[in-house]
């Protein structure tokens, strides 16, 4: 099996599915996103090197000369790629497409033909794509792969494919637990079609999963949610997760097990313990979750970043549905 990172494509920007045209990533944020994939990828395929190799298709489009380049442009009309109604639709809109975004399409039908690919597996959004792909073996004289599609399905919001950069996706390497609550925090709509695609759930179940409303909707979800947390962690995790859920939400009580963080200030701002406990997370989205009421410190609602708490022992902050870290300052040590 090979696994193909679209190193040089990807700087060029999937247009698949967008309005408009996205933000090209930077060497250093596709470098991280490449090894997050091969990360998720480790847990759902075998990845030792007798079965598995890894390919960037920077390794022949950084040596192709521009000739070249040119003449496989040349094998492919606008027509063909007008045919894509996310194309279409942007004309229709009076929406601009980048040069850049119509040759996308192209350079990924070309991988198939450099790697001599005979099955490529890809979400259903990338079916036109891998059809240029059999196009171009076709023409240069390889056999046409056959292609394998996979369901897209919503994000957690309910709109749009899940996705990083929105913020709407669970990952395979998120933990059991925020697995579990993302999941509960699905609109009861998403039950059958993530059960059908991310469970082993049988058919019939999953059907009686899909006709649940009112508060079965919501035992719905915790069949869910369990399901998809023991295929990746087992039944063990799955039933701790269960359980854990049901007493903070359905007993509002607090975690037992919450994570412990320490800062380096007696009177911090709530930004300052917000920034602790989220240190990934960009300002902006710190100061929306106190926009939004997600955010307590001892079951007081905080809205203003600038609010001094005296940390004269631990207090429980509370970000958002899911989330409690126990926070404490940080104490030099005593001679």
């Amino acid at each position: 099996m090979v696994f193909l990172l679209g190193d040089l494509t990807t700087r060029v920007g999937d247009p698949t599915g967008r309005s408009e045209t996205r933000p090209v990533l930077t060497p250093a944020q596709i470098d991280a996103n490449a090894a997050s994939f091969l990360s998720q990828v480790s847990l759902v395929l075998r990845t030792d090197p007798a079965v598995f190799e890894v390919r960037r298709n920077s390794e022949w489009y950084d040596a192709m000369p521009v000739a070249e380049l040119l003449g496989l442009f040349a094998q492919v009309t606008h027509a063909q790629l007008m045919a894509r109604d996310m194309f279409r639709d942007r004309v229709a809109a009076g929406r601009e497409i980048a040069v850049h975004e119509l040759v996308y399409p192209v350079l990924q039908g070309y991988d198939s033909f450099a790697m001599q690919s005979d099955l490529t597996i890809v979400g259903s959004d990338q079916l036109f794509n891998e059809q240029l792909g059999r196009h171009f073996q076709q023409r240069l004289g390889a056999p046409p792969q056959v292609v394998i599609t996979t369901t897209i399905t919503p994000g957690i919001d309910g709109r749009a494919k899940q996705s990083k950069s929105l913020n709407n996706y669970i990952g395979l390497t998120d933990s059991p637990r925020d697995k579990f609550g993302k999941l509960m925090s699905i609109p009861d709509e998403l039950v059958e079609a993530y059960a059908r695609v991310y469970t082993e759930l049988p058919l019939e179940t999953v059907a009686a999963l899909a006709d649940a409303s009112g508060p079965a909707a919501r035992d719905a979800k915790l069949r869910l949610a369990a399901a998809v947390v023991t295929r990746y962690h087992g039944a063990g995790v799955a039933k701790a997760e269960l359980d854990a859920f049901r007493r903070t939400f359905s007993d509002r009580s607090e975690p037992a097990d919450m994570p412990e963080i320490s800062v380096a200030l007696d009177r911090p701002t709530v930004l300052d313990l917000l920034r602790a406990a989220h240190p990934n997370a960009s300002n902006s989205e710190l100061r929306r979750l106190l926009r939004q009421g997600a955010v307590s410190v001892d079951g007081a609602r905080l809205d203003d970043p600038t609010a001094v708490v005296e940390l004269r022992g631990p207090v429980v902050l509370k970000s958002g549905a899911r989330t409690w870290h126990r926070v404490d300052a940080q104490h030099s040590p005593t001679a």
